[in-house]
């Protein structure tokens, strides 16, 4: 396979840069003084793409590359490309789902109780010196609060198992009522905000879902409600969130995700009431290394002939 040209446009971990090096001749897109030369000069051998970064793949990205063959991406959601058409030349995209699973449930929990009882806060004050002035003030609580979740897939579910042991009922929506699930239903976004005391979105971005937690959603979820997102940023209309945690609409959130990631808006950065995390859902060292391998194996396995492993649904592989 070392004779099979693959991309790198932006750098990845360095395992993944090494381990592709090996196997593949690598093309890395990031050190070439003149980008733009650097693709026209190696677009035309180019199979593969692995992609570290948000790099945007359109048509006019796949109309590049004559011999492409797969796109192999790190993380599990992949908005920034148009796996649809990917499918429609024939393509195949591929994400890392699973391997992240446990670590975004585990923070999205560590989220919901950072939100709820304040951590961040608490923390600050402690070492601001204020505790030797008098005891921080009392907090929110879990008991007795009800758990919506947008997005009720492979991180949902293993999100909603996790506060189903601190004895939080579940609800959520989606597209479609799943049979195999055990959680109340409703069909309407703004329908689980109103029935549920905490919304947490667990939602990839797509067309489907730009902006759907918008002022009507948190007008439901309410002054005692907070709002937890690991999903895409894009899911949310950010001014009408922070509208909402501006008049008190709703209590407070909880945002590891923004809609125009690294710039978080300033006003959200200002306000005290709020947690807000870079997008580190799945920020640990062995997560993050087997995603990496993931992007690695789907492309030695696509180059090997059998196929990839984890095909986005865009992009199904029928063998």
């Amino acid at each position: 396979m070392k004779s099979v040209a693959v991309l790198m446009p932006a750098p990845m971990p360095a395992h993944v840069i090494q381990s592709l090096d090996e196997q593949f001749t690598l093309h890395r897109g990031w050190e070439a003084p003149d980008r733009e030369a650097f693709i026209r000069e190696v677009a035309p051998v180019v199979r593969g793409v692995a992609l570290g970064g948000h790099t945007k793949v359109d048509a006019a990205f796949l109309d590049r590359f004559p011999k492409l063959e797969i796109v192999s991406s790190f993380g599990v959601g992949y908005d920034y490309i148009d796996a649809a058409e990917a499918g429609r030349r024939g393509l195949f995209v591929t994400n890392t789902p699973d391997v992240l699973t446990d670590e975004v449930a585990d923070l999205t929990v560590g989220l919901v109780i950072a939100t709820v009882r304040q951590l961040p806060q608490v923390d600050r004050y402690l070492r601001a010196g204020r505790w030797l002035e008098k005891p921080y003030p009392l907090t929110a609580t879990l008991r007795g609060r009800k758990v919506g979740i947008l997005g009720l897939g492979r991180i949902g579910k293993a999100v909603a198992k996790r506060l189903e042991a601190f004895g939080l009922p579940i609800s959520y929506h989606g597209r479609n009522k799943q049979a195999d699930v055990p959680y109340e239903y409703h069909p309407t976004l703004a329908g689980l905000a109103e029935a549920v005391d905490i919304l947490v979105s667990v939602a990839p971005g797509s067309a489907e879902t730009d902006r759907i937690v918008n002022a009507e959603v948190f007008r439901a979820l309410g002054p005692d409600g907070i709002f937890v997102n690991v999903g895409r940023g894009s899911v949310v209309d950010e001014p009408a969130l922070i509208e909402a945690l501006r008049s008190k609409t709703i209590l407070s959130a909880g945002l590891d995700v923004f809609a125009d990631e690294p710039r978080v808006p300033a006003e959200l950065i200002a306000m005290d009431h709020v947690v807000l995390l870079p997008h580190v859902g799945s920020a640990s060292i062995e997560t993050r290394r087997a995603m990496g391998q993931l992007v690695v194996d789907n492309l030695v396995s696509w180059f090997a002939g059998k196929g990839p492993l984890t095909p986005v649904v865009e992009t199904p592989y029928r063998g």
